[in-house]
């Protein structure tokens, strides 16, 4: 891209940033209308059949197919406009189709789309919703009268607002009905064009959202024994903690393995709980959106969902944090133990160098008595020795008292063992202190 002024040159993700503002806008359709939203659980290899799946449709049709790396896709088939999202870990197909019935749900907009590729689609259906734009007539314009639109909701309650600043009115019951299809009502009382595509899509991932961040409650159900067992193990563990005669190994292994125990269990669910938390962040944000306005006599999405949908979602998080809670505290329960342990050791090992030294000390006394006796014991041989050779000179005619020599040579004999001895000492005294 040319610059009319000489600055520098653009960061590479500078236009892939700048339009990402604009990326899946609002479709712009004409009203009235119908629709029909599928969002399913995807895997990683069903990720990338559903972008060849969504290519055969294309060319069926003969539309050009989303590129190899889009995560979204809009066009407009034959009878029908289709707009598909890939998110994280699901994705979303919704058909648009122009015109409506007499009856709102007897002729949904997936009836359009061609059977054998619908059944060929990957995944599991979390959501699926068909959704009508019906111009407001005398009949659907009375709203206090909800007689005429019970009905298209096999009688159930009614849950709905007047939305978007009074342009249109929202009626749903949030049950999946016969079709295995929930369907949202929506009466057009001065919706703009891209008004009710916008309002179609909050309605949508309301739906969506919802269900997703439900996920995480079977979960937190399934867990809220195992957190009471672990809570009531590390009760117990503790109160041996505080007997004097408490086995202080074992409890440091018992507490060991809760501690992994506990460590699994927040590992393996702790994205599904942070994906909890913040797909009812984006409900919420879509319920401001709507800017809901009460109607006489029945309850709102925003109420509903508050009622229906805080609880479960607060009860993941009540989960989460006391897992975390737990985890905490029996790091210090571990660190305690550890330093009580550590305590007793230490003590162990001054008590062993104690003995140790006592030990080394009586055997230097015993190694001290050995010299002496040793000095004796030398001291008698050599003279000993020296006597036999004054024997053999005074046989052989010498002149000499062999008992006086041995006599006389015991002091020299002494002092030259005990400097034999001294000069042993400061070898190995020197040896010792060059280690």
């Amino acid at each position: 891209m040319t610059t009319v002024y000489p600055i520098p040159e653009n960061h590479p993700q500078r236009f892939v940033l700048h339009n990402e503002v604009h990326a899946r806008s609002s479709l712009i359709l004409g009203l009235p209308l119908r629709a029909t939203h599928l969002a399913l659980s995807r895997s990683g290899e069903e990720k990338i059949h559903e972008r060849v799946h969504l290519g055969q449709l294309c060319e069926r049709f003969g539309v050009a197919p989303p590129a190899t790396d889009a995560d979204h896709f809009s066009a407009t088939f034959d009878s029908f406009q289709l707009r598909w999202e890939q998110h994280g870990e699901f994705s979303t197909y919704t058909f648009y189709v122009q015109g409506v019935e007499d009856k709102p749900f007897s002729s949904p907009a997936l009836k359009k789309v061609p059977v054998d590729w619908l059944t060929s689609l990957t995944g599991k259906i979390l959501i699926a919703a068909h959704a009508t734009i019906l111009p407001a007539t005398n009949t659907l314009n009375t709203i206090a009268n909800l007689t005429d639109i019970s009905p298209h909701f096999a009688n159930n309650p009614i849950i709905g607002s007047t939305v978007t600043g009074g342009a249109a009115n929202v009626f749903t019951d949030f049950r999946i009905h016969v079709d295995g299809f929930s369907r949202f009502l929506i009466v057009d009382q001065n919706l703009r064009t891209e008004q009710g595509a916008r309002l179609l899509h909050r309605l949508f991932e309301i739906e969506v959202y919802r269900v997703l961040a439900l996920l995480a409650f079977p979960i937190a159900r399934k867990l809220n024994p195992e957190l009471k067992k672990a809570d009531k193990q590390l009760y117990t563990i503790t109160n041996a903690m505080t007997q004097s005669a408490g086995n202080d190994t074992k409890l440091l292994d018992e507490l060991t393995v809760l501690a992994a125990e506990i460590e699994n269990h927040v590992s393996s669910n702790h994205l599904r709980f942070a994906a909890a938390d913040a797909y009812y962040n984006l409900v919420e944000r879509r319920l401001m959106d709507l800017r809901e306005v009460r109607i006489q006599g029945i309850q709102t999405i925003g109420e509903f969902m508050n009622r229906r949908l805080e609880p479960a979602v607060n009860t993941c998080r009540s989960t989460s944090n006391r897992f975390r809670s737990l985890s905490e505290r029996v790091g210090n329960a571990s660190e305690l133990l550890r330093t009580r342990v550590d305590i007793i050791i230490e003590r162990q090992n001054q008590s062993l160098l104690s003995s140790m030294n006592l030990r080394a000390k009586m055997q230097l006394r015993m190694q001290q008595m050995v010299e002496g006796i040793s000095i004796v014991a030398i001291t008698y041989y050599t003279a000993s020795l020296i006597r036999a050779m004054a024997q053999t000179l005074q046989s052989l005619g010498w002149h000499i008292e062999p008992e006086m020599i041995e006599g006389a040579s015991v002091p020299f004999i002494l002092i030259g063992i005990g400097l034999g001895f001294k000069r042993v000492h400061h070898i190995i005294k020197t040896t010792t202190d060059a280690s």
